[in-house]
């Protein structure tokens, strides 16, 4: 996220105002009213409810916010940092939830696509989409994982979010797995690195050229599970907070974006040292 937004925003400096505005006044009881802030001063005794109201004029308490953001702006920054740091932390704990409470639709749902071991001791689960320029070049660090690591399982998640032509690939694609899973790995290889848009026409071209027979995969993709299973994915990548291709979830981690392979090969470690 751009530190800038924050200093082009009326909103975070409402924010950054309200908070020194805050510490202006700390150790008093406060209420804003009008255009006047009042500061209390209770006595202690239960029995007396008098008390002494001082009034700070709201522009001069802003002038003097003003003044000092103007003369320390690094304060902005700082607040931003603190609310990414906690933003984030909010959203690896959310994850954390789902993750345990969707285990089975995360890892093993009967929909995905599954390469390198299908019995590995790690699972690395990447949601994609056939035109996205960033999962077509992913699928090297798919290969080369899959390849260096025996005992790494790659699941292939759905998740068509570009276009219509998109989602009508992956309706093709996943007919395609139910037919032949075991050659699912050379029709999302070949449709996700091929040259040009990948819409119905081409995926089925790929999949009549891996021996599928046209009119029984026309038949699967009109099978409604597939329909409830893209519906589920998107559901799940939301709770997940995953809005763009291509994501993984590795462990108990959500990566988002494309990092390389060092970085999910990293992660696929720590995964493994965690069993």
């Amino acid at each position: 996220m751009n530190k800038a937004i924050l200093l082009g925003s009326a909103g975070g400096l409402a924010v950054a105002l309200g908070m020194l505005a805050f510490g202006f006044v700390a150790g008093n009881p406060q209420a804003a009213k009008a255009d006047t802030v009042q500061v209390a001063q209770v006595t202690s005794s239960t029995d007396t409810k008098a008390a002494a109201d001082t009034k700070i004029d709201r522009k001069e308490v802003e002038g003097i916010i003003r003044d000092y953001l103007l003369k320390n702006p690094e304060v902005l920054l700082e607040v931003q940092d603190a609310l990414e740091a906690k933003q984030k932390e909010e959203q690896r704990l959310a994850a954390l939830g789902v993750i345990k409470n969707s285990k089975d639709e995360i890892f093993n749902s009967t929909f995905d696509g599954v390469v390198g071991n299908p019995k590995g001791k790690v699972t690395i689960v990447e949601f994609y989409d056939y035109n996205c320029g960033f999962c077509k070049r992913a699928i090297e660090d798919m290969k080369a994982l899959t390849k260096s690591d025996p005992d790494l399982r790659f699941v292939l998640k759905e998740f068509p979010i570009l276009s219509p032509d998109s989602q009508k690939a992956s309706v093709v694609s996943m007919a395609f797995h139910l037919m032949h899973p075991e050659k699912y790995g050379e029709f999302h290889t070949a449709l996700l690195g091929g040259q040009g848009r990948a819409t119905e026409a081409t995926a089925i071209k790929v999949a009549l050229s891996l021996g599928a027979d046209e009119a029984t995969l026309r038949e699967k993709m009109k099978d409604p599970r597939i329909a409830e299973t893209l519906s589920r994915t998107y559901d799940l990548a939301t709770k997940l907070s995953i809005t763009g291709t291509p994501s993984y979830v590795v462990g108990n981690e959500v990566i988002f974006g494309a990092l390389g392979q060092q970085v999910l090969a990293e992660k696929i470690e720590e995964a493994k040292s965690a069993l």
